[in-house]
């Protein structure tokens, strides 16, 4: 009786054991992971979000991976505390030297997912590492490529979008299974030793293009008007060589008109002229001087001769 007792107890030991090792092959995947598969160490099938079953080890293990957060890398800067929000500088990350010979502090953060779980999980041991040292590097070459002054500028963004390009080149060309979602330049200033004249000089620019574009708004004021007044005068002398064109043409042509009369008869023509130059000479005045043949002097009122009265005297 109490071999059979002791026979029972063994039997349920080894029944719980086998119990145990076959629910150890249960496990539960996260809502932002998969579950990687390997059957004797090679990797056979993925299992989604939720309870799940593999053969216990050493025929089967799982790798989890997450595939759905948005991982993130500071360079140049670590946070220390986002309640209040501060951060730490890193000067050995973020000094980088400029095309033209000057310093700039580039502070960047680069985010990235999980776009192939296997390869990320089978084939990368740190991608904190890997990811880091690529974004550097590649952002010290975009930084190396342009002026302190495009740098901190105008080229800012550009930057930013070739490195994001740059990097997920690379990473593909590795093939590890990283996307980047993008490559954002947190800060990008001169050193802190040398930022107020840095400053300055900036400022200068910004004074310099300042006046250079109020030149140019006055120049487009100005220019305008004087073209509009050159072609005013320009209108105008036209006008008048025109007009003086036209007069001397009538002058012309009342000038051959006399001519030809005077031809037909001279003597007529020569007296009406001298009338018609009396005329306008006369044609305000009352009176009139006239000296005659033998000396005499005499005034001539054309006022009181035109009224019937007699108007010459001595």
């Amino acid at each position: 009786m109490a071999r059979f007792n002791v026979r029972a107890i063994v039997i349920l030991v080894v029944l719980v054991i086998l119990g145990i090792y076959l629910v150890s092959g249960v496990y539960q995947v996260g809502p932002s992971e998969v579950g990687l598969v390997k059957l004797f160490g090679r990797y056979v099938r993925t299992a989604g979000p939720g309870i799940h079953y593999h053969l216990p080890y050493p025929f089967e293990t799982v790798t989890k991976t997450d595939v759905r957060t948005l991982r993130k890398i500071e360079i140049g800067f670590r946070t220390i505390s986002t309640n209040p929000l501060t951060y730490r500088e890193v000067p050995e990350e973020s000094l980088m030297l400029t095309g033209d010979g000057n310093i700039a502090s580039v502070e960047a953060v680069v985010r990235y997912r999980v776009k192939d779980p296997v390869k990320f999980a089978f084939k990368l041991v740190d991608d904190f590492t890997l990811v880091k040292f690529v974004t550097e590097s590649v952002i010290r070459e975009k930084v190396a490529g342009r002026t302190i002054d495009e740098v901190l500028t105008t080229e800012r963004d550009v930057i930013a979008m070739e490195a994001a390009r740059k990097i997920q080149q690379i990473l593909d060309e590795m093939d590890v299974g990283i996307s980047i979602e993008g490559v954002y330049l947190q800060d990008v200033s001169p050193p802190e030793k040398v930022a107020d004249a840095f400053y300055d000089v900036i400022n200068a620019l910004q004074d310099k293009e300042r006046i250079i574009n109020d030149a140019q708004k006055y120049a487009n004021d100005v220019i305008p008007r004087a073209e509009g007044e050159a072609q005013k005068i320009l209108n105008e002398a036209e006008a008048y060589m025109q007009e003086k064109i036209l007069e001397a043409q009538g002058e012309t042509a009342r000038f051959l008109q006399v001519l030809r009369k005077y031809r037909e008869n001279p003597e007529i023509t020569r007296k009406r002229l001298y009338i018609e130059t009396l005329e306008k000479v006369l044609a305000d005045k009352k009176k009139i001087l006239i000296l005659t043949k033998d000396g005499t002097l005499k005034l001539l009122d054309l006022g009181k001769l035109i009224a019937g009265e007699g108007g010459e005297g001595k």
